[in-house]
Order: structure tokens, then C-alpha cells, then sequence
């Protein structure tokens, strides 16, 4: 399906809302797609600016390219920069012929009606786990070949819960994760820190709690919704968190946990290679649900698509570049230098014999969900942006938890 013009500014407009949660930097490149014969040249764009020609993952590229047997031009942008040159190029009609978006982006881009099915592609995904591909998959169809997934989960200082006299292994739920809290702050260190900045990575930290109670997305104002929103002012009122989770990013969250004043720092995978730097020995658990269990955590990660192209007979050496991307040989060293899970459940394995201090992060990506899982899609933007505004109103005091998420509801409906 070619997209029309109104189709792809509606999209635009819905990448546009979608932050980059674990990419970093920008970049910019041709866009050209030249002959797509043996020795020619192919495009492929990434969200990893952070990478060059020379990193273990430029090398990778280059020679997916050349084992294919044809030239790979790579070309690194930020990821919202990324979803949005996607879409002006396919408008253009000279989209690159690979392509590694942000798996929130997938659902907008299939709307715009650029990206091929992995089943028309001929590209086998029976091994990759279901939850991780879910956030690829639009109407039973998936739209792309996962590289990795990062998630989050809570890192603690055992040397501040040791003098609070807490166990870790006692945190099951809410009201025993709170009551170590209490106990932590009279112990005279910090509580937890975690970002509920009004962007997608305040929705992100926010939405293990908001599944963890039972919530649902398409009724942000239920009372379960009530219940997360309520926890975290619980604990911003109580001094358990800082006030300035309001303006944390992910990143300024981790910095403050890495003080060694913290019990708890919520953050993800990618944060392995600071705690290992950190100079306090740290464990992890995951994020607890209200009454119990694993909540249900959101999955961050990208996928390699194939866009579609006029002349179709590329698509042949397209799949085997994202099939060299994606095979486990180069899932384990691809996915150990971006600290990723990896999506297959043998490559995991691998990770973990490698580095057992993954198996937390693979028993987290398991209990994962896609952001746009469910249906839900393109729809996701309209949702996130009202619910991390609720998350701002409440914690600063200017709504109640109630009132915050009864205007983002409103909102999420006309949207």
C-alpha cells in the first residue's frame, strides 16, 4: 500500500510525541538507494549515533552488507529524528531498504503503510518470544524482526538497606516495598528515586505501577489507575521520593541513585555498565504489583524493518541483511554491547551464562508488554501524553490523583 500525504502527516504528527528512551546524540545521511543488484548499494538507518563506523556494531553492519554482497550505507539519527525522516522519505519515495526503529514507531509507520510484513519478507520470527514481538505486531501480522529488548526493574544499595535492617528478599508487594521505605528514611538515607519527567519517559517509569494495579490504558481514571498515581504521591508527600522526580530523565533518576543514598533507583537495562561503576555493591529486583508478583513492565528495544520500495526486487537481499542482523551469532555480541535481552529465549541463555547478574532483566523482559500491544497501536501517543501530564498535576500538588486522571481520560478520548 503506498501512504497518501494526509495519511503520513497523521503519522508525523504521532512520531513526533514518541521519545527516545535509550538512544542518545544525532546524526544525518543520504537517503539514497541505488541499483540493488550484487555490488550495488543499500541503506540502512539506526538510532545509535552513538556508535560509529569503527564500534563493534558498525563493523557488524558493514559486514552484514557484504556478506549479502552489496555495499550497506548506515546512516545513524536520533530516534525520533529517525521516525520522522522515515516517513518524509517514504513520501519522497526513497526510504531506506533497512531500518531500525523504536518499537512504538512500528505501529505508526504500518499505518502510514510503509513497512512490509515479516510473513511477505519470508522472514522467520517462531522463535523470538511472543511479548517481545507483540510490540511489533499490528492485526496478527508482525512488522518487523526484533534485536533486543531493555526493560525496568529496581536496583537497590545493599549497604543502605542493611543499616535500615531491610531484606530485599521481603519486598513481595506495595506495602512492603512503602514499609521499607519508612524504614530506610529513619535510618536517615533516601527512599527511591525514578523519573516522572512530562515526556514518554515518565509514561515508561510510570506504567509498571499502572499495570502492577491492574490498570488499563484505555480507562487511565479507573480505580486501579487511582491506585498508582496515589502510591507515588504517597510517597513524594512522605519524603520517601524527591520532589524533583518531576523533572528526572531517566538518566538525572540514575545519577541520583548512584550517590549511595538511595535505597532504590528504578531504571533499566542499559544502566548495568554505570551500576558496575558505581562503587557500592547493588542488587536488583523486579518491580513489585500491588498485591504481589512481577508487575507487568514495559518493553524499550527496536526492531529491523524492511520499508517498502518500487522496485520490489530488492527485497531478497533487504531480508538477508536483516536475517545476518538477527541470526543468534550476532544477537549475543549485538545485545551484550547495547544491553539488550535478547529476543530468543537461546540467546538469553547465552547472556546469562555470560553475565548472571542478566537474569533478573530476562525474568523482567518476560513479564514485559509492548507499549502499543493490545490494539492499541497508533493510539498509544494520544494515551501517554495525558497520562504523564496527570502524573506531573499530581505530584506537584495541583489536581489529585482522582481529578489528574479524570481530565487525561477526557483527553485520551478526543485524541
Amino acid at each position: 500500500m503506498i501512504p497518501t500525504r494526509r495519511t503520513l502527516l497523521a503519522a508525523l504528527a504521532a512520531v513526533g510525541t514518541l521519545a527516545s528512551l535509550t538512544a542518545c546524540g544525532g546524526g544525518s545521511g543520504s537517503s539514497d538507494s541505488s541499483s540493488g543488484k550484487a555490488g550495488g548499494t543499500y541503506t540502512f538507518w539506526d538510532p545509535y549515533p552513538q556508535f560509529d563506523a569503527s564500534s563493534a556494531w558498525g563493523k557488524l553492519v558493514t559486514g552484514c552488507g557484504t556478506k549479502a554482497g552489496v555495499k550497506l550505507k548506515r546512516t545513524a539519527y536520533d530516534t525520533t529524528d529517525l521516525g520522522n525522516k522515515a516517513l518524509l522519505a517514504a513520501q519522497q519515495g526513497n526510504a531506506p531498504d533497512v531500518m531500525l526503529v523504536d518499537n512504538p514507531v512500528v505501529s505508526t509507520l504500518v499505518e502510514a503503510g510503509i513497512l512490509n510484513k515479516t510473513s511477505d519478507l519470508g522472514l522467520d520470527t517462531k522463535a523470538i518470544q511472543k511479548n517481545i514481538i507483540g510490540a511489533g505486531t499490528i492485526d496478527n501480522a508482525s512488522y518487523g524482526v526484533p534485536i533486543g529488548a531493555n526493560t525496568l526493574a529496581l536496583y537497590y544499595n545493599k549497604k543502605v538497606l542493611s543499616a535500615a535492617g531491610v531484606d530485599a528478599a521481603s519486598i513481595k508487594d506495595w506495602n512492603s516495598l512503602t514499609a521499607a521505605l519508612k524504614k530506610v528514611k529513619a535510618a536517615g538515607k533516601k527512599g527511591i528515586t525514578f523519573s516522572a519527567i512530562n515526556t514518554e519517559e515518565g509514561s515508561f517509569q510510570f506504567l509498571p505501577w499502572f499495570w502492577g494495579a491492574g490498570g488499563d490504558l484505555t480507562k487511565l481514571n479507573s480505580a486501579r489507575g487511582v491506585a498508582a498515581l496515589s502510591l507515588w504521591k504517597q510517597w513524594v508527600d512522605a519524603g520517601y521520593a524527591p520532589k524533583d522526580v518531576l523533572q528526572n530523565t531517566q538518566t538525572t533518576s540514575w545519577q541520583e541513585f548512584a550517590t549511595g543514598d538511595y535505597a532504590f533507583g528504578e531504571n533499566g537495562t542499559w544502566q548495568l555498565g554505570n551500576a558496575a561503576k558505581a562503587g557500592f555493591d547493588y542488587g536488583i529486583i523486579n518491580i513489585p504489583g500491588q498485591n504481589g508478583g512481577s508487575a507487568p513492565v514495559p518493553t524499550g528495544g527496536e526492531f529491523v524493518t524492511v520499508p517498502v520500495q518500487k522496485d520490489t526486487g530488492r527485497y531478497d537481499v533487504s531480508k538477508k541483511i536483516v536475517t545476518c542482523l538477527t541470526s543468534d551469532a550476532n544477537l549475543l555480541p549485538t545485545d551484550t554491547t547495547l544491553q539488550y535481552v535478547a529476543p530468543t529465549a537461546a540467546v538469553q541463555a547465552e547472556q546469562v551464562k555470560q553475565n548472571p547478574k542478566l537474569k533478573p532483566w530476562v525474568d523482567a523482559v518476560a513479564a514485559a508488554r509492548g507499549r502499543t500491544s493490545g490494539g492499541l497501536g497508533t493510539k498509544y501517543p494520544t494515551i501517554s501524553q495525558p497520562m504523564w501530564t496527570a502524573v506531573q498535576a499530581a505530584l506537584s500538588g495541583s489536581k489529585s490523583p482522582q481529578d489528574a486522571l479524570d481530565t487525561a481520560q477526557s483527553s485520551a478520548q478526543k485524541g
